[in-house]
């Protein structure tokens, strides 16, 4: 295995920052890259926190609205789009395994998918609004944290349904006891960072993870890398959103 090509390729499929692999790699790199899915929510949350500083001063709507606006071109809405195809193929599926399967692959969107969408980034640019007068920037970690570590834990705990392309190499060629050694350490870490504040923060993302993961296993019978995605935009929303309920400075 090529050394740091897990890391980058983790920064290549989940960001916009410029990393391109010149040189071939396999799929134990691309499995291996999970590891790393939480260091990558790390710099997503210090680039944020970072663009926070900068627009000090500015109102505080529009500020919520400019980091919002970086927080999606950053990772090139990459995991709404899972969310818009999941929406679409909850509602449409009727229940049946196949036919929700199909229309998460249709390039479309319809009025689902929109709405979810549109309801993701109306919760994700209150919360910030939030944040951005209660003077809090450095709490956007750990919504794109906790969210990029519920990815691996999903694929160490679950089926992958659909064959072929990215997902199915993740699936198949996770390292597990590395994986559920990172996420060992990025539990103890949040814990020992946030206290008790990080008790609640983790016990309510597992809730979130808990359901969204039985809801896939009743209807597919386990994940898609669209149904990935969604998960990860309902688990940076849900976090977001805690971390406000929990910040008296924010009240």
């Amino acid at each position: 295995m090529k050394p740091f090509y897990p890391l980058l390729l983790a920064i290549q499929f989940l960001t916009q920052i410029p990393v391109r692999l010149k040189q071939p790699y396999g799929e134990r790199e691309v499995g291996a890259s999970l590891l790393y899915y939480p260091l990558v929510g790390l710099l997503l949350g210090a680039l944020l926190a970072g663009l926070h500083a900068m627009l000090h001063g500015v109102p505080a709507l529009l500020h919520a609205a400019l980091l919002l606006a970086a927080w999606v071109m950053m990772t090139g809405a990459l995991h709404l789009d899972g969310l818009a195809d999941s929406a679409d193929a909850w509602l449409g599926g009727l229940g049946n395994r196949e036919r929700t399967l199909a229309i998460m692959k249709d390039p479309y969107a319809g009025p689902a998918a929109v709405v979810a969408v549109a309801l993701v980034l109306l919760l994700k640019f209150s919360a910030l609004a939030a944040l951005v007068q209660c003077a809090n920037g450095w709490a956007l970690l750990w919504p794109l944290l906790l969210a990029r570590s519920a990815v691996p834990l999903l694929f160490l705990t679950t089926p992958y349904v659909r064959p072929g392309g990215l997902g199915e190499a993740l699936a198949k060629h996770v390292p597990r006891r590395a994986v559920m050694l990172m996420l060992l350490a990025t539990l103890l870490a949040t814990l020992a960072v946030l206290g008790m504040r990080g008790i609640a923060l983790v016990l309510g993302c597992l809730a979130v993870f808990w359901l969204l993961r039985r809801m896939m296993i009743a209807r597919l019978g386990g994940t898609t890398g669209d149904t990935a995605g969604a998960l990860l935009e309902l688990m940076e929303t849900a976090a977001l959103i805690l971390w406000v309920l929990m910040d008296s400075a924010c009240s």
